[in-house]
């Protein structure tokens, strides 16, 4: 199994990546806000589309897209807009239609499943920070030199998935739990809409002042 890393090198990314997996961002903020607003279920559909943009952003970096998206000004500031615009669009759901539209969780059809899945996929493939982390991060861990460098790099990025599940599904277990509480106070249910709103808003700012170099 030449694609595994050598231990002592996957405690470290093991470590790493835990940091990275408490660390507040676009991803966490969509799946506890799809938890808050429909339930677990919906939580997790958007948690496993952010894992999905993972698997095709450890992909892009082992065939050397990302690092020609990077290189390229005109495609990493497209790449910009668009994702800082899905976040205000999602801020903007958070405000019109957020935890506080209907407090009673809703019967999660496919549908519903589908396009949670989708929002956690595109929060995460459109965000250019997340390209430069992977392009900066996994590289890290595997020497250049190293033949099996493309096979080792897909292992650590479907790792990191594995290392994130475990923190990832108490956080949304705790966000449902909450969500029953809120129901008794409508009032607090619409600051937590309006503070979901103002983290997606700044993370789309964080995600404009992103610089390739």
């Amino acid at each position: 199994m030449n694609f595994i890393p050598e231990t002592t090198i996957l405690l470290q990314f093991v470590a790493a990546t835990v940091v990275l997996a408490i660390t507040p961002g676009p991803d966490m903020t969509l799946f506890v806000s799809r938890t808050l607003s429909q339930g677990r279920v919906a939580g997790f559909a958007t948690a496993l589309g952010t894992y999905c943009g993972v698997v095709v952003h450890t992909t892009l970096v082992v065939a050397g897209i990302s690092a020609l998206i990077v290189a390229s000004p005109q495609a990493f500031l497209a790449l910009k807009i668009f994702g800082a615009g899905y976040l205000i669009y999602l801020a903007w759901q958070a405000i019109r239609h957020g935890s506080a539209f209907s407090p009673e969780k809703k019967p999660g059809g496919d549908r519903s499943l589908l396009r949670n899945w989708a929002n956690g996929f595109w929060v995460n493939l459109l965000n250019p920070k997340v390209i430069l982390f992977y392009m900066t991060f996994l590289p890290l861990f595997v020497s250049a030199h190293d033949p099996d460098a493309p096979a080792k790099l897909l292992f650590l990025g479907l790792l990191s998935i594995a290392v994130s599940i475990p923190i990832t599904a108490p956080m949304i277990l705790a966000a449902d739990r909450f969500a029953a509480m809120m129901k008794r106070s409508p009032r607090a249910t619409r600051i937590v809409d309006y503070l979901l709103a103002g983290l997606f808003s700044a993370f789309a700012l964080k995600i404009l002042s992103a610089q390739a170099k």
